[in-house]
């Protein structure tokens, strides 16, 4: 794996890249940076796919621009854009986690040309979401996301609960060792990310909350949702209804995986993504649920 830069748009976004071949593109979600990828870089490599696993804005290494204005979803979605273009492809495969999910999702809704194919880990279609927010489970599942509108003291609490956001939800004992919990820590605590990474939060709260209930065009690029069921945060419903947003869709779901589905379940999170990557994947296996 190497690590690099590329001057974007305004902003200069740190990757690492590994391997040769079709471009597969890793977006992190919150509050992690790419190593939460550390597993499936070399999987996908290996499969014989070129691998970039960038910080989001904000994140670790990345520049950190100030004003929640730079953490509007079409700034992010732009960096995506910007870092195909970079790499000198016209087109990638798209692999979202979380936060990373949602930008993947918005990708393929605003720039359809540039997904070749979408995969998404435990983050539910925009407008699946807005549906479920209505919900009272939903609702207390998410309530997180208002606290985080709070400057300051959610940041504070985010830093003195950060071992346990990674270690209380996984499903899987010794998901996060100590070392990928001191990775994570430092990478949080460079200065400004926390706030950086709070601002998707914010800024969604501010400029998108009306827009995810406005119809949205189809996605017809092949899509993959993996789906860690043990997950505390996304109730198992943003799985259902997608047909009326996605037209090549399948649904893989991970009984025994949380939120943090690659931790949880890595080996088999690396075989779905190369199969599915690759066009060869079997999603009839008896330890999945697929559609």
């Amino acid at each position: 794996m190497e690590h690099r830069f590329a001057q974007l748009s305004g902003v200069r976004i740190h990757y690492v890249e590994a391997g040769r071949g079709p471009l597969v593109l890793l977006l992190h979600g919150f509050p992690e940076f790419w190593y939460s990828w550390r597993r499936q870089i070399p999987a996908l490599a290996g499969a014989g796919f070129r691998v970039l696993a960038p910080d989001l804005r904000g994140y670790n290494l990345s520049d950190k621009p100030k004003g929640l204005e730079n953490y509007r979803i079409d700034k992010i979605v732009g960096d995506v854009v910007g870092l195909i273009r970079h790499a000198g492809e016209s087109r990638a495969a798209i692999v979202g986690h979380d936060w990373g999910g949602a930008i993947a999702w918005e990708t393929a809704i605003r720039h359809p040309e540039v997904v070749q194919r979408l995969a998404i880990l435990n983050c539910p279609h925009p407008a699946v979401f807005a549906r479920e927010l209505h919900t009272w489970e939903q609702r207390a599942r998410s309530w997180y996301m208002l606290y985080f509108q709070i400057p300051w003291l959610s940041e504070l609490s985010i830093l003195g609960s950060l071992k346990a956001i990674f270690r209380g939800d996984v499903a899987r004992h010794g998901a996060f060792s100590a070392s990928d919990l001191a990775e994570y820590y430092k990478a949080a605590t460079r200065p400004g990310a926390l706030t950086a990474a709070l601002n998707y939060y914010r800024a969604a709260f501010r400029f998108e909350r009306h827009r995810v209930l406005r119809t949205r065009p189809k996605i017809h690029a092949p899509t993959m949702l993996l789906w860690g069921e043990q997950d505390r945060y996304l109730g198992i419903r943003n799985t259902e209804g997608l047909e009326a947003w996605v037209s090549d869709l399948r649904i893989v779901r991970l009984p025994h995986a949380s939120h943090w589905v690659q931790a949880d379940a890595p080996e088999e999170v690396s075989r779905l993504l190369v199969g599915f990557c690759s066009g060869k994947g079997n999603f009839t296996e008896v330890t999945c649920i697929a559609t």
